[in-house]
């Protein structure tokens, strides 16, 4: 609940310097695009966010906001909304995560996480044209890796690692279906 407690007037202040902290909202903001209807824009920026997070997890140190984010004010609304939105998430968590397989969130699989993490949020961040579900499988990888590595639960690593490869596949699958459909539709157009 620190987190909770943590929330400040800027987004800086809010998801905080270290990378435990920014985890939690990574995951946080990755939950909402498990369902298929999502803000536009919204996976970009929790695909930035995501890289981000995971370049500082593979350089063993936080990066730093750049100063025109840091500096954003969330408001009073805003603060009382995610501050419900964590609690309910942390209760639900609570009864499902914990430690275990600890091998695989030790400071030695630092980088390889930070690397699983970064393939997720390019899975995420790649536009994926006329498919309005092609998030499901990058931010499912996102949220399993972010809360895994917070909770330093080894079996949400592997379902995290396991969501990545599939992430990877649906969007390889989907940018060759729609490639293979664009040239169907050009090559019917100079018939």
């Amino acid at each position: 609940m620190t987190h909770v407690a943590a929330l400040g007037g800027t987004l800086a202040d809010t998801i905080g310097d270290s990378a435990r902290q920014r985890l939690v909202w990574l995951g946080l903001l990755a939950m909402p695009l498990l369902f298929p209807v999502a803000v536009p824009g919204m996976a970009s920026a929790v695909g930035a966010l995501c890289l981000f997070v995971a370049f500082g997890l593979c350089i063993g140190r936080s990066v730093s906001l750049p100063s025109w984010l840091a500096r954003r004010e969330l408001g009073v609304r805003v603060q009382m909304l995610l501050a419900s939105m964590l609690s309910r998430t942390i209760r639900v968590l609570a009864r499902f995560g914990r430690p275990r397989l600890l091998l695989l969130s030790n400071k030695a699989a630092r980088v390889f996480n930070g690397m699983m993490l970064c393939v997720a949020g390019l899975s995420m961040a790649v536009p994926v044209p006329m498919v309005s579900f092609d998030n499901v499988l990058p931010a499912l990888a996102i949220v399993l890796i972010s809360w895994g590595l917070r909770l330093r639960d080894g079996l949400m690593l592997l379902a995290g690692y396991l969501a990545t490869a599939a992430a990877v596949v649906s969007v390889t699958l989907f940018w060759w279906a729609g490639s293979v459909v664009v040239s169907e539709l050009l090559t019917l157009a100079w018939i």
